[in-house]
């Protein structure tokens, strides 16, 4: 228990670190963005004289670290800057974006862990039967599809052909119409979650063979426990540590791949909001969303850790 303590502790501890970090990494990539704030501002026809003082008020001119730590005191009182001629919050467009890109990427995330673990386990207790290798086929074909690709394979099939599920137009509040938004969200959530099942059903199958080759479970099965009750309650158990260790690197990929897949299905989330940023020379929106994707990488990652601590007996013991 005290070394569970410690290293939840230790997590916590370098959550501060680690978000400053990407703050000044994202500030000091941006600055060399060749878009003009000023100039977007206050558009094509400003004078120079104009767009000087522009600078000059919004602390333009200064050095980086002055301009660093001016941005760090906004960012703490939830100021992400301003974009646009009409000066529009950058912190309100995320807020409006953010909640659609977590629920993709959690959704997407839901169907990978789901098949991942059936097709994993199913593949270990067959294990080298045809089963196993139906699955073992699917797993590396699954992981030679890209995202986008196999988005663009889910329209035609689903949206222009067959026309059961959307592939556009606007997202209903779940609020107020479930069954619609569940319908606009599938096609997107399905193209970013089969890659992530190929490799994660290997690891799943991967975990599952090691432990049912392990003693305690010829012991069990020799005692008279029946196979099905040892593989549920003690071989699934502690196999989730490989997988689970696995999932965390790969919340990277789906944040990262949902971005992609907004941008194909036209949802109104991050990756859409960061593309309208680079169309619009909008430095301050680009800085804003991957700053927010940064974070919210490195919270999911931390919580995925903390999962960790919780399924692994072994650092709950000591």
């Amino acid at each position: 228990m005290a070394n569970m303590l410690r290293l939840i502790g230790s997590r916590l501890l370098q959550l501060p670190l680690m978000i400053l970090g990407i703050t000044f990494l994202v500030f000091f990539v941006m600055s060399f963005s060749p878009a003009d704030p000023a100039r977007t501002a206050l558009g094509e026809g400003a004078s120079p004289e104009a767009l000087e003082a522009y600078r000059e008020q919004l602390g333009l001119n200064d050095p980086l670290l002055t301009r660093y730590f001016g941005f760090l005191a906004g960012l703490v009182q939830g100021d992400l800057g301003t974009y646009s001629a009409r000066q529009l919050p950058v912190i309100d467009e995320v807020a409006r974006a953010l909640p659609i890109t977590l629920a993709l990427t959690f959704l997407g995330l839901l169907i990978a862990v789901v098949f991942a673990t059936l097709l994993g386990v199913a593949a270990a207790v067959w294990r080298d039967r045809w089963p196993d290798q139906v699955i073992r086929v699917l797993s590396i074909a699954s992981l030679s599809m890209p995202s986008f690709w196999l988005a663009i394979l889910l329209i035609q099939l689903f949206t222009l052909q067959l026309g059961l599920l959307p592939a556009s137009g606007p997202l209903p509040e779940f609020s107020e119409d479930p069954a619609g938004w569940f319908a606009r969200m599938t096609l997107p959530a399905v193209a970013l979650a089969v890659p992530v099942i190929g490799q994660l059903s290997r690891v799943v199958r991967t975990a599952m063979v090691e432990e049912l080759d392990r003693d305690y479970v010829r012991t069990a099965l020799g005692a008279g426990i029946p196979r099905a009750i040892v593989v549920a309650r003690n071989v699934f158990r502690n196999a989730l540590i490989t997988p689970v260790t696995v999932l965390g690197l790969r919340v990277g990929y789906l944040i990262g791949g949902a971005v992609v897949i907004e941008i194909i299905f036209a949802l109104p989330g991050m990756g859409t909001l960061i593309l309208n940023g680079i169309t619009n020379n909008e430095p301050n929106l680009v800085q804003g969303v991957t700053l927010t994707v940064a974070l919210a990488f490195v919270v999911i990652n931390i919580i995925v850790d903390l999962l960790y601590v919780l399924i692994n007996p072994r650092i709950r013991s000591v």
